[in-house]
Order: structure tokens, then C-alpha cells, then sequence
């Protein structure tokens, strides 16, 4: 089954990319590109920022302001800057309480989409076959560790094809990462084998001396 190998393929490297990257990262990006959208949270969140804004505007004029000779104006911001700070609290807390449930449902579509998926994967298939091996190719035994735990003898089960997929990805990823090194470190080493090496000149001239005395 074509289909099935490349989807436990698939489903391995997107969960390898998933671990790599961070759920945070992913929860972060997803908040991003969720409140560019046209949602009743995005004007929320956009709200908090104008206010946030107002609250620093209003701070530095307070700060600017002298509360003996200017009270009146000064009596006016700190009104202004208190009610400021009200409605952006406010609005923080809305935020942050729809934020924590927004991430408590990517996390668990994330975990339903990847981990569950391939749970669910293995027991659905647990019982079919992947590919089958050529006749006497190997030891009966390795046969057995091959179809673990339920799939025919002789061929490669769900499971052990799931392994060596994560297995590939995470060599594959390890000899990516390792190219990136090398190819960053190599401007490095060519600079500093550019500098010229300064020569001592006093042991130069102290030789000069001793010839000139013998």
C-alpha cells in the first residue's frame, strides 16, 4: 500500500518537525495569523495595543508635567492615564483568557493530528502488512521482530515501518544540520587563514648581531 507508507512517512516528519520547532512557537504563530484575521479577538488584541500606547503617551506627559505649577493639567492626565491603564487591564485579561483556551485547542488538534493520528494508524493497520520481505531474505526471527506485533510473518508491520521512517528523519535532520554548520564555518576558517602571520623582528636584528660578532 503506496498510500499508507508515505502517510506513516509523512506523519513522522511533520511530528519530528513539530518536536524541532516547539509547540510554543507553533501556538505563537497560529495567535499571530489567527488575529490578522477578520475575528472579534483580532479588533480586541488591536484595541490592547492602541491602549498600550495611549497608557506610555500619557505617562511621558504626566512625567513632563509639573504637579505644583501645572496641577490642573496634571490632575487631568493622571484621570486620563488612570482610566487608561483601567481599559487596558481589561483588556489584557479578556485576551490572555481567550488566549489560553486558544492554545488549549491548537495543543490538543495538534496532539489529535500527529501522536493520535499515528496511534491510531497502528491500530487500525496493525494487522496488514506494509511491504513483504523475499522468501528465506532473512532469519525467521528477524522476520518476527520485523512483523511485530500482529502483522504476517514475512512482511514489515505498521509499527517497525513507523521506526524506521522516525529513524530516517531524525538521521536525514542530524546530516542537514550538520551541513548547515560546515557551510557556516567555512567564511570563518577562510578569514582567518587571510590574516598574515607577523614575523618577530627582534630575534631577526639579535641574530644579525651575533654574525656580526662572530
Amino acid at each position: 500500500m503506496p498510500s499508507l507508507l508515505f502517510t506513516v512517512f509523512v506523519l513522522q516528519l511533520t511530528i519530528h518537525l513539530v518536536n524541532t520547532v516547539g509547540a510554543n512557537a507553533i501556538n505563537e504563530l497560529l495567535w499571530t495569523i489567527y488575529n490578522k484575521l477578520p475575528t472579534s479577538t483580532s479588533s480586541d488584541v488591536h484595541s490592547q495595543v492602541a491602549l498600550r500606547r495611549e497608557v506610555v503617551r500619557l505617562k511621558r506627559e504626566m512625567n513632563g508635567t509639573s504637579s505644583q505649577d501645572q496641577f490642573a493639567k496634571w490632575a487631568k492626565l493622571r484621570r486620563q492615564h488612570d482610566k487608561a491603564v483601567a481599559d487596558y487591564d481589561q483588556k489584557t485579561q479578556n485576551v490572555q483568557s481567550f488566549k489560553s483556551k486558544f492554545d488549549s485547542t491548537i495543543s490538543i488538534g495538534r496532539w489529535l493530528g500527529t501522536n493520535g493520528l499515528r496511534f491510531f494508524l497502528q491500530f487500525w493497520y496493525q494487522k496488514q502488512a506494509m511491504y513483504w520481505l523475499p522468501r528465506d531474505w532473512v532469519p525467521w526471527y528477524v522476520e518476527w521482530i520485523l512483523a511485530f506485533p500482529r502483522a504476517p510473518t514475512g512482511s514489515v508491520s505498521i509499527q517497525i515501518w513507523g521506526i524506521a521512517c522516525a529513524s530516517v528523519v531524525q538521521l536525514a535532520s542530524a546530516a542537514v544540520v550538520a551541513t548547515w554548520a560546515l557551510v557556516l564555518e567555512k567564511p570563518a576558517s577562510a578569514g582567518r587563514e587571510k590574516q598574515p602571520m607577523k614575523m618577530g623582528g627582534g630575534q631577526g636584528s639579535g641574530q644579525e648581531k651575533e654574525i656580526k660578532e662572530l
